[in-house]
C-alpha cells in the first residue's frame, strides 16, 4: 500500500480502528468512473499548462484506462485499506507509472475531486433515472388504453365521490412522474457546475485552463466561489429531495393496489411473476412488490434527513462530515432505481376486474353531484341545490332505494327543477359524460390525454 496523500505532516501510523472507521471505498467505490474520467481530463489540462509532456500525458490516460477495465472486471480490493476511491486509483496509477502518477494531483485536492466525481456521477445517474420514470408512464398509459372504457368509483377520504374511468386515475400518476422528471433535470441543470480548481478550498496557483476541462467533462459552467464549490452539497440534497418524492408517489400507487388487489375491493389481480405466497396460508397470493415498494418511501425520507442533519451548521469549507452524503444518496439512488422497475412491471402486468370496478362504481350516489349542478344549470343557488340533492339522498338510504330505484317524481319531491333528463345522470357512464371542465375524466379529454402522452413518451 502506497503512502497516504497527506502523510508528510505524520509520524506515527494511523490506528487501525480509525482507517477502518474513515474509509469510505467500501460505498464511494461506485465512483471510480467518474474519477479516471475526471482524472483523463486533468492529464490533458496538465498537459496544456505545460505540467506533463505530451508523452506522459499520453501515459498516463493509458494506464487509468486500464485501472478503469481492471475495476469494472472487479479486480478492486475493498479492503485494501485505502481511505477512498480517489487515493486507490491514484495509488494504481503509481504502481503502474511510477513516480509520473504523483504528478496527476497537481492543483487539485481530494475535496474538489470528490464534488467533481459525483457531479459527474449523478449527471449520468440522472439520465438513467429519467429512462426508468419514463419506462413507468408508458406502462400506466399503455394500461389505460387497455382500459380506456373501464369506469370505476373515485375516491375522498376513501369515501365514493365521483365516477371516473380508468384510464383517468393512471395518468393521474403519470402527471406525478412528470413533475418528478421536471425535478430531476432541474438539480442536474443546477449540478451542471465545475468544482474543479477550488483545490482545498482557495483555488490553486498552478495553470489550469478550467474552461477547456468544463468542455472535456461537460460541464456547462464553472464555480464562481472556491469555498462554496467544494462545501456545496445542495446538488445532493436536491436530488435525494426528488428521490423521496419519486418514492412518496409510486408508495400511494402502490397502496392503492395493496387495497385494490384485497378480496373487498377486488378491483385488480397481479400477475404470479409480482406476487408471492405464505408459509402457512396455502390460499394465499401477496402483492409483495407492491408492499415493499410502499414501505421503501421512510428510508428515502430518512436518507434526506440524514443529509439535511449531517450539514446542518457546518462551517465552510470542506468538512469531514459531508463523507456521510454518499450512502444515503447511494442508497437512494438504488432504492428508487429498483422501484421504478418493479412497478412498471406490476403496472404492465397487473389485470382490472370489469365486474366489481363496475358493480362499485354504481353504489354509493356518486351522481349526487351531477345532480346539484343539473339543479344550478335550471337557475339554482348551488348551496340550495347542494342541500337538495343532500336531503334526496338521506331519503334514499333510509328508505333502501339504489340510484337505479330512483324515480322521477322521487326527485321532484326535493326540487320542482328537477325534469326527465335529469335520470339520465344516474349511471356512472352519464355521469362522466356530463364533464366539461378541462382535466376532468371526460371520455373524449381522456383518450385525448392518453394520445398525448403515448405520443409525448414514444409509444
Amino acid at each position: 500500500m502506497a503512502g497516504k496523500l497527506w502523510g508528510g505532516r505524520f509520524r506515527k501510523k494511523t490506528d487501525e480502528l480509525m482507517e477502518d472507521f474513515s474509509s469510505s471505498l467500501p460505498f464511494d467505490w461506485r465512483l471510480y468512473r467518474a474519477d479516471i474520467k475526471a482524472g483523463i481530463a486533468h492529464a490533458r489540462i496538465l498537459r496544456e499548462g505545460g505540467y506533463l509532456t505530451a508523452g506522459e500525458r499520453d501515459r498516463i490516460i493509458r494506464a487509468l484506462q486500464e485501472i478503469e477495465k481492471e475495476i469494472a472486471a472487479g479486480k478492486l480490493d475493498l479492503n485494501s485499506g485505502y481511505e477512498d476511491i480517489h487515493s486507490l486509483i491514484l495509488a494504481m496509477l503509481s504502481e503502474k507509472t511510477g513516480v509520473l502518477g504523483e504528478k496527476l494531483h497537481a492543483g487539485r485536492s481530494r475535496n474538489d475531486l470528490v464534488v467533481l466525481d459525483t457531479r459527474i456521477y449523478l449527471k449520468e445517474e440522472i439520465n438513467g433515472l429519467i429512462e426508468l420514470i419514463r419506462g413507468l408512464q408508458s406502462a400506466l398509459v399503455e394500461k389505460g388504453i387497455e382500459y380506456r372504457d373501464l369506469i370505476m368509483p373515485g375516491y375522498t377520504h376513501l369515501q365514493h365521490a365521483q365516477s371516473v374511468l380508468v384510464p383517468h386515475h393512471l395518468l393521474a400518476y403519470v402527471e406525478m412522474l412528470a413533475r418528478d422528471r421536471s425535478r430531476l433535470e432541474d438539480a442536474r441543470k443546477r449540478m451542471d457546475i465545475l468544482p474543479a480548481g477550488s483545490a482545498a478550498m482557495g483555488g490553486s496557483n498552478l495553470k489550469l485552463d478550467q474552461k477547456l476541462l468544463a468542455k472535456l467533462l461537460e460541464f456547462k459552467g464553472l464555480a464562481s466561489n472556491s469555498l462554496d464549490a467544494v462545501g456545496d452539497r445542495d446538488f445532493i440534497v436536491e436530488t435525494i429531495s426528488a428521490l423521496a418524492l419519486i418514492g412518496m408517489h409510486i408508495s400511494r400507487l402502490a397502496g392503492e393496489l395493496v387495497l385494490w388487489s384485497t378480496f373487498e375491493f377486488n378491483f385488480v389481480e397481479f400477475d404470479e411473476a409480482y406476487s408471492t405466497g405464505s408459509s402457512f396460508l396455502p390460499q394465499k397470493k401477496n402483492p409483495d412488490p407492491a408492499e415493499l415498494v410502499r414501505g421503501k418511501a421512510g428510508r428515502l425520507y430518512g436518507n434526506l434527513l440524514s443529509v439535511l442533519v449531517a450539514l446542518k451548521g457546518l462551517p465552510l469549507a470542506y468538512n469531514r462530515d459531508l463523507q456521510e452524503d454518499k450512502e444515503p444518496l447511494f442508497d437512494s439512488l438504488d432504492t428508487v432505481r429498483d422501484s421504478l422497475a418493479i412497478m412498471a412491471g406490476v403496472i404492465g402486468t397487473i389485470k382490472f376486474n370489469a365486474g366489481p370496478l363496475q358493480a362499485s362504481a354504481e353504489k354509493g350516489f356518486s351522481s349526487a353531484p351531477d345532480l346539484a349542478e343539473y339543479l344550478v344549470d335550471k337557475g339554482v343557488p348551488f348551496h340550495q341545490a347542494h342541500r337538495r340533492v343532500g336531503e334526496l339522498v338521506a331519503w334514499a338510504i333510509k328508505n333502501g332505494k339504489s340510484p337505479e330505484d330512483i324515480t322521477l317524481d322521487d326527485l321532484r319531491k326535493f326540487s320542482p327543477a328537477f325534469d326527465g333528463p335529469a335520470l339520465k345522470l344516474m349511471t356512472p357512464l352519464a355521469s362522466i359524460k356530463a364533464k366539461k371542465t378541462i382535466g376532468s375524466t371526460a371520455p373524449a379529454l381522456v383518450r385525448h390525454q392518453l394520445n398525448r402522452w403515448r405520443k409525448k413518451l414514444g409509444g
